[in-house]
C-alpha cells in the first residue's frame, strides 16, 4: 500500500458583494491557480479544511490540502 505526504496552503476568504439571501457574500480568490500549479508540480488536490471561522459560522480562512505518493525505497 502506498504512503503519502501532504502539504497545506492557507487561503483567506474576503467579504464582498451581497448574497441572494441578504448580507455580505464571501469570496475565495486564487484557489484555481494554486490547485493547477500544485498539479503541475506532481501534487493532487485532496480537499480543504476551514481553519478560521467566526461565531456566526462564516468561514474566514481555509487550507487547501495536497497529497502525493512517496516513492518506495526513499526512506521516508
Amino acid at each position: 500500500m502506498p504512503s503519502y505526504e501532504y502539504e497545506f496552503e492557507r487561503l483567506e476568504l474576503s467579504a464582498g458583494g451581497y448574497s441572494l439571501f441578504g448580507g455580505v457574500g464571501i469570496q475565495l480568490e486564487g484557489h484555481q491557480e494554486r490547485i493547477c500549479r500544485r498539479g503541475r508540480e506532481g501534487w493532487r488536490y485532496a480537499g480543504f479544511l476551514p481553519v478560521e471561522q467566526r461565531a456566526t459560522g462564516h468561514i474566514e480562512a481555509v487550507e487547501l490540502i495536497f497529497e502525493r505518493p512517496i516513492p518506495r525505497g526513499t526512506g521516508q
